[in-house]
């Protein structure tokens, strides 16, 4: 499997544990990186079509491992 995918994986199951939605970090990385952030921004991150400072907003808010690049 797709070590980018994986990560989607790991970001949508992180969500589900602590019980919020993809809307809720969308709003949490515009509050810790004051950048642009989407639905269509977070897809492309999960595929690992993006990667930077979205990316590791999300895994310090989540508390994952960024992981391979």
């Amino acid at each position: 499997m797709n070590t980018s995918m994986d990560f989607g994986k790991t970001v949508k199951h992180k969500l589900i544990d602590i019980e919020k939605n993809q809307a809720w970090l969308i709003e949490q990385v515009k509050d810790k990186t004051g950048l642009y952030c989407d639905n269509s921004l977070m897809n492309r991150i999960y595929k690992g079509e993006v990667r930077g400072n979205v990316r590791t907003a999300i895994c310090e808010i989540l508390e994952i491992e960024e992981g391979p690049r």
